[in-house]
């Protein structure tokens, strides 16, 4: 209680501090829940959620959190992440290397049941009379959500683990007084569209069960705003206009009709209107240039991409008022730009940003094996060596990473590229049944509309290894034009043609060990030329520290299992490719301390050779996706610095290419796009 009274204090203050006169609108509830396995808990849901019942014995974590994230926090389970661990936590009994994602969770597996998530909080008396809404950002997999003894939704609804839920809570919740939320999660079956690893990493026993996302509580008036979007049509090439357009859903939240204004504003812009709701009613207003003159900005200030030039960021703030009182506000950051993509003569992915080519330099992004949320700190220092290596770009995929990750990506200008994960039921088309469509559909709505604001999103993946089916295709791409998604799309990131939208102009591979003349000198199999959209020179051996780390002491040497539990899955789980060709160019290695020394150099060259031979035959070369810039548990594979944030050989080779570039301002890398 005291966690959240301070909470409103800080929001009311930073409201003064702005000249709001509105109290926050989210409240987030971080802090105080407690999770319990459902075999454990006789009560229903009924009784669960209601404010007062008992938890003792339960689990406190902070949310988000899996449950296995927060059963390891509070000491049930040892270190998963040291030596291995992983495998002594119950459930976890699947082949070492397998897909567990693809497999049925074992009949004595503790996450089989679900599990309860429960958290008591009192909401502060100044909400009374005010619309109340409950957000779950992230549930893996199912779920049967409660407040105060009520059931708001049941497993058949809250589907999805890429979906984001927001709840009409007003009658349900109580300021002034204690509350109380449960949810009873369950974890995914092999054919429901949720996370997959793939052969990055083992798989946790609970399959990343749990409230993944944050979970808050909005407040408005009669009128709530939603859904802001900015999109800004750029003048090419000269780039001295732009012409924005705003869009926000205006939403009645109660059951008469609402009247009202909606103001916005892009800094010395404004604009407004008056709006009607029937009860309930959802209307989506548009202010164009046509209409508000000024919204055409005269040589607005662009968002670059790092290296070819600031980005610029503006705010759109918007204000609903209701009978002179403040209704809602919503807040969004934007940036005026344009990304486009083409197929060059070669039949190349080529992405322009603002007119302008640029040779996508990048690394495949991993989130943390149990989906603990990374801190500011973490991901600053992580997109930091981003910069440092002289790379542009972040490909995600099927792991989308929090609201966070892309404004930092914003701010720094890091380009992102999301999309969907391979090698799961969301490539099984043939096997999708009417609730899968139903949450492939509602999670691409998700995931577009918060997505579409960012400027660094530079385009999204329908697919992986896989263009979508045809009618699943033609079902994305019509999400997107409704939603006036603003960048490419891509059907996939290899080379089969979407049914719909054709080439793709891109590929993928190779992912293991490769000599450095491989990427200067081969045309046919690989080489640096076209787009790749994932591959690399294979392993990574982190430095001898973070090895002292991560295995125990009596196997840091020689190379063993418990090495290679820490490689990949399936072909890539184990290093024996790599510490042959280690071995063969600098010879046996004497002990652990020459064995790290060699791999470090082998990485540096392979990295080196990589990147330079993609700068090197741009625009030939159109783009190259590492695979991977980071890891999601301390790893001997596919990384440019290591799960403690160590640098290593990698590293080094790939910001030894980058120190060669001298082009930093606009002028200059709007020619070169280095």
């Amino acid at each position: 209680m005291r966690a959240w009274l301070l909470l409103w204090t800080a929001a009311l203050g930073t409201a003064a501090v702005e000249g709001r006169a509105e109290p926050a609108r989210r409240l987030a509830l971080a802090a105080d829940w407690r999770i319990e396995s459902s075999a454990d808990v006789a009560d229903s849901g009924d009784a669960v959620s209601r404010p007062g019942y008992r938890t003792d014995a339960w689990q406190p974590v902070r949310v988000p959190n899996t449950v296995v994230g927060g059963l390891v926090e509070q000491g049930r389970y040892p270190d998963p992440y040291f030596g291995m661990n992983l495998r002594a936590i119950p459930g976890t009994s699947y082949p070492i290397g397998k897909r567990f994602t693809l497999l049925d969770m074992p009949a004595d597996s503790p996450f089989r049941p679900a599990w309860w998530y429960r958290t008591e909080f009192e909401l502060p008396s100044a909400l009374l009379g005010r619309s109340l809404a409950l957000h779950f950002d992230g549930i893996n997999y199912r779920a049967d959500v409660w407040v105060n003894g009520v059931r708001v939704a049941g497993r058949d609804e809250v589907v999805g683990a890429f979906r984001r839920y927001e709840f009409d809570a007003t009658r349900l919740l109580r300021p002034g007084e204690r509350n109380a939320i449960a949810a009873a999660v369950l974890a995914p079956e092999p054919r429901d569209l949720a996370f997959m690893w793939v052969d990055w990493n083992p798989t946790p026993a609970d399959k990343n069960m749990g409230l993944w996302g944050d979970v808050y509580v909005t407040d408005s008036g009669p009128i709530a705003l939603r859904r802001p979007h900015v999109v800004g049509d750029l003048e090419l090439p000269g780039l001295g206009q732009a012409r924005v357009s705003v869009s926000v859903e205006a939403w009645n939240t109660t059951d008469r009709p609402a009247s009202g204004i909606v103001r916005g504003a892009i800094e010395a812009i404004q604009f407004a209107r008056a709006v009607t709701l029937a009860p309930r009613e959802h209307q989506t207003l548009r202010f164009t240039p046509d209409e508000v003159a000024a919204l055409a900005i005269q040589h607005p200030r662009v968002w670059w991409p790092y290296r070819m030039g600031t980005p610029e960021l503006y705010t759109l703030a918007l204000d609903a008022e209701v009978d002179g009182a403040l209704s809602d506000r919503q807040d969004v950051r934007f940036g005026i730009q344009k990304m486009t993509s083409e197929l060059t003569p070669e039949h190349h992915r080529l992405f322009r940003v603002n007119g302008k080519p640029i040779l996508v330099r990048g690394g495949g992004w991993a989130s943390d094996m149990l989906f603990r949320p990374a801190t500011r700190e973490r991901l600053a220092a992580e997109l930091r060596y981003v910069k440092e290596m002289g790379l542009n770009t972040i490909r995600l995929e099927g792991k989308l990473e929090g609201d966070l990750f892309y404004d930092l990506a914003d701010a720094e200008g890091i380009l992102v590229m999301p999309g969907w994960c391979c090698c799961d039921q969301w490539e099984q088309w043939d096997k999708w049944d009417a609730e899968n469509h139903r949450v492939a559909r509602a999670s691409l709505s998700d995931q577009i509309l918060r997505l579409r604001n960012h400027p660094s999103v530079l385009a999204w993946l329908n697919g992986s290894d896989e263009p979508p089916r045809a009618d699943v295709e033609r079902d994305y791409l019509g999400i997107e034009a409704s939603l006036d998604w603003p960048k490419p799309t891509l059907s996939s990131a290899n080379v089969p043609p979407g049914a719909t939208t054709g080439p793709s102009g891109v590929r993928q591979g190779p992912y293991d060990y490769e000599p450095p003349m491989y990427w200067l000198t081969d045309t046919k199999n690989g080489g640096a030329f076209g787009f790749d959209m994932e591959a690399g020179p294979g392993p990574a051996v982190p430095p001898v520290e973070s090895l002292r780390r991560m295995l125990p002491p009596d196997h840091l040497w020689p190379i063993d299992d418990v090495w290679n539990f820490h490689a990949g899955g399936d072909e890539f789980k184990d290093i024996r490719h790599f510490t042959q060709a280690l071995e063969a160019r600098y010879g046996t290695a004497g002990g652990l301390e020459d064995y790290v020394r060699k791999a470090q150099a082998l990485a540096y060259d392979g990295q080196r050779a990589m990147f330079e031979a993609y700068g090197r035959n741009k625009y030939r070369s159109t783009g190259i996706i590492q695979w991977m810039l980071n890891n999601a548990w301390p790893s001997l594979i596919w990384h440019l610095y290591d799960y403690y944030l160590r640098p290593g050989g990698g590293y080094y080779g790939t910001r030894r290419r980058a120190s060669r570039c001298t082009c930093s301002s606009r002028t200059t890398t709007a020619r070169s796009s280095s």
